[in-house]
């Protein structure tokens, strides 16, 4: 009788374990959320604190690796440089000398020979750092050759003295206005000759643009 009346009071006690069972496993189930919780939480963290940001403003003096001109340079050629001068942000130096950057011809104007002055813009639009591309966007630098209407004004004038005279000493009036002509002729075509000068940027020139926008890289 004793025997069964156990076996009787064994349902019972397999309800009560299977509770102190189940009252555990929502803490179980707890714990592990909370732990991969924080796990997510610390990852992102140090996703962060391994990031640097270069904030806008930015100024980035960098040395063109190659000659860039606006005679053989077009608008969309893309160029190389390097940094010329560490960044510092704060009191750390978070992009040393001698990073790499790319960029671009923004525009490019040939020299005319009479008029037309030469113009050359460049801007700066992707930067790599321990193996990472990172785009940028930066000032554009612009550079114009000097107009050369009075040069070619002075050139043509001056033919036109030149000839004046000579055409004076040699025939009196008639020959002044005949000379005038000559040297007129002779200076408009000395200054169609010499007038172009383009705008030429040699490799190893510094260039400095700024940060338009900030920019998050890898801490070094």
């Amino acid at each position: 009788m004793r025997t069964r009346a156990l076996w009787h009071g064994a349902p019972a006690l397999f309800v009560l374990f299977g509770a102190a069972c189940s009252s555990k496993a929502p803490e179980s189930a707890e714990a592990n959320a909370g732990q991969e919780g924080r796990s997510l939480a610390e990852r992102v963290r140090a996703a962060v604190s391994s990031e640097v940001e270069l904030p806008a403003g930015t100024e980035l003096q960098v040395g063109l690796s190659e000659t860039v001109g606006s005679a053989q340079s077009r608008a969309g050629q893309k160029f190389e440089a390097t940094l010329h001068a560490p960044v510092v942000v704060g009191d750390r130096v978070v992009l040393p000398k001698g990073a790499s950057f790319s960029g671009r011809v923004t525009n490019s104007v040939p020299s005319g020979r009479l008029k037309t002055p030469a113009r050359l813009s460049l801007t700066l639009d992707s930067l790599e750092w321990k193996g990472a591309a990172y785009p940028v966007t930066t000032s554009s630098v612009s550079r114009s050759a000097k107009s050369h209407k009075k040069r070619n004004l002075a050139l043509i004038g001056g033919g036109g003295g030149a000839g004046a005279l000579i055409g004076g000493l040699a025939g009196g009036g008639t020959g002044a206005l005949i000379g005038a002509g000559a040297g007129a002729a002779a200076g408009t075509a000395g200054a169609y000759a010499t007038g172009k000068k383009d705008v030429v940027l040699p490799a190893e020139t510094l260039l400095t643009f700024r940060l338009e926008a900030p920019v998050k890289i890898k801490k070094g």
